[in-house]
């Protein structure tokens, strides 16, 4: 790895963010511009996914409450936009946020939580740089500047504390890995892994971003790793560095394990 992961960064025509972690000893193993501040594109549906649980719990909603969308809800490329549904709960709303990243489920949830909320609680869990300011698919406000953005260490912090169940009371932290551990896209971090291991990611993508960051629960170790890429000019391209990336990281774990045997 100690060979191989630079080369890869160091080829890559695009801007480069990473983060490997051990999660058993809290060891930051790799960090790459840790602290810049880029377009988070979906991997905000992240921090909305534990305010929501946050919010259930402290005000004990019920998870299978039901939230009206409307059908100027609907926007492209969304299962509840397909089905042209106008109830659902919030436990499915978080689900196909996380899972599909479904746009029409989040920007309900943005509704029904207020977007200072969100950003509020943010702030309260440690969350420096990343900010809520457009809701999904609003590319008019994207054209004007205007962009929900994050960094490496805010989303290394929000995994980390997940991991360690700290945020939430047990049972909704084991519900937001569960959520996250059946992430249906698998193009990146997962792409050219062949061992059958659960990964609680999520993904994020615009045209000039590619992203993937979330735990990887291996024989070896459990570990975070989150890349990040931006100045992208092929999506494809950058998909298949995070996936040479992520196996890289892994089979130098997995060796490292059998080392120690």
């Amino acid at each position: 790895m100690e060979q191989m992961l630079p080369q890869l960064l160091q080829k890559s025509p695009y801007k480069m963010h990473m983060i490997v972690k051990d999660l058993s000893t809290d060891e930051i193993i790799i960090s790459e511009r840790y602290d810049d501040v880029f377009s988070s594109a979906s991997l905000i549906k992240v921090p909305i996914l534990l305010a929501v649980l946050h919010h259930v719990q402290t005000n004990r909603v019920a998870l299978h409450q039901v939230l009206t969308i409307s059908p100027k809800d609907w926007v492209d490329f969304s299962g509840i936009s397909e089905q042209q549904l106008q109830a659902a709960s919030i436990y499915e709303l978080l689900v196909w946020m996380i899972i599909t990243s479904d746009n029409t489920a989040t920007n309900v949830l943005i509704d029904f939580m207020g977007m200072n909320m969100l950003n509020r609680y943010f702030r309260e869990i440690g969350l420096t740089h990343t900010i809520l300011q457009r809701k999904m698919m609003d590319f008019e406000r994207l054209a004007n500047g205007v962009d929900n953005v994050t960094t490496a260490r805010d989303m290394t912090h929000i995994f980390t504390h997940m991991y360690h169940q700290d945020l939430l009371m047990p049972s909704y932290s084991a519900l937001a890995i569960d959520i996250l551990s059946r992430q249906r896209v698998h193009e990146s971090l997962r792409r050219y892994l062949i061992d059958d291991v659960t990964i609680a990611h999520k993904t994020g993508g615009l045209e000039t971003v590619d992203h993937d960051v979330g735990i990887v629960y291996s024989d070896a170790k459990d570990y975070l790793i989150g890349v990040f890429i931006t100045e992208v000019t092929n999506n494809q391209d950058a998909r298949q560095l995070i996936g040479r990336i992520s196996k890289v990281v892994y089979e130098y774990l997995i060796q490292q394990k059998g080392a120690l045997k």
